[in-house]
């Protein structure tokens, strides 16, 4: 949703036009849609040049975001509104006996992230084509869910919430990580939430709830537990 959701459009016989001006990841052109932002991408391979921009690690920090989900080697992440796969690769990494489930709503961005998996030689990343209004996990199958730079386009949050957390397993964790209301970055301060309305999504799913104490420049990270 990273930022669902992200949208791609499929690949046509000749190549598609590049990408207008080249914003950063966070920068989206937008319209309300179900009460969320919705927003389509062109041409996976560009937007790969962007979303993979080395730049964007100074602000995201995908490390300290890994840090948060407190992971296990033999774990089972889904990775939402993966986009690139800009955190999937780094997350089938962190969890080199398990596995993670990388999730778009776009097939041209599912194609990416399966040949990227491919060429990187990372055999425990299986990206998915998932609806927009449901994630497509089945119940208690994952210990951890990252939900980065998408939950503002969500539509109907706290329905997609509880379906998030019916993924989960036992002592399982949701992280979302989105933008502050003062970020220097992001989406349209219209569409940017505070915290406390994204902990409030989480906990009517039947979560507890916490801001992570991680500090990002832009953003935080709202946990819920199982």
């Amino acid at each position: 949703m990273r930022s669902l959701v992200i949208l791609f459009l499929a690949a046509c016989t000749s190549a598609p036009p590049p990408p207008p001006a080249k914003p950063a990841p966070e920068q989206h052109a937008h319209a309300d849609h179900k009460g969320g932002m919705h927003h389509r991408f062109e041409n996976a391979n560009e937007w790969a040049k962007v979303f993979d921009d080395p730049a964007r690690d100074e602000w995201q920090q995908p490390d300290r975001v890994i840090e948060a989900l407190a992971l296990s080697p033999a774990m089972t992440v889904a990775d939402i509104g993966a986009g690139t796969g800009y955190f999937s690769v780094r997350l089938a990494r962190a969890v080199s006996s398990g596995s993670v489930i990388a999730t778009d709503i776009e097939e041209d961005m599912v194609r990416y992230m399966t040949e990227r998996a491919t060429r990187e030689g990372i055999a425990n990343l299986h990206a998915q084509l998932t609806p927009p209004e449901d994630p497509k996990l089945a119940a208690g199958s994952v210990d951890r869910i990252l939900v980065v730079d998408v939950w503002h386009h969500l539509g109907d949050r706290r329905a997609y919430a509880a379906k998030l957390a019916a993924g989960l397993r036992p002592g399982g964790m949701i992280a979302i990580v989105d933008f502050k209301l003062d970020a220097t970055r992001g989406p349209p301060p219209k569409h940017r939430l505070p915290a406390d309305a994204i902990a409030a999504d989480l906990a009517a799913a039947g979560l507890a709830t916490e801001v992570s104490t991680i500090e990002l420049p832009d953003q935080y990270i709202v946990i819920g537990k199982r």
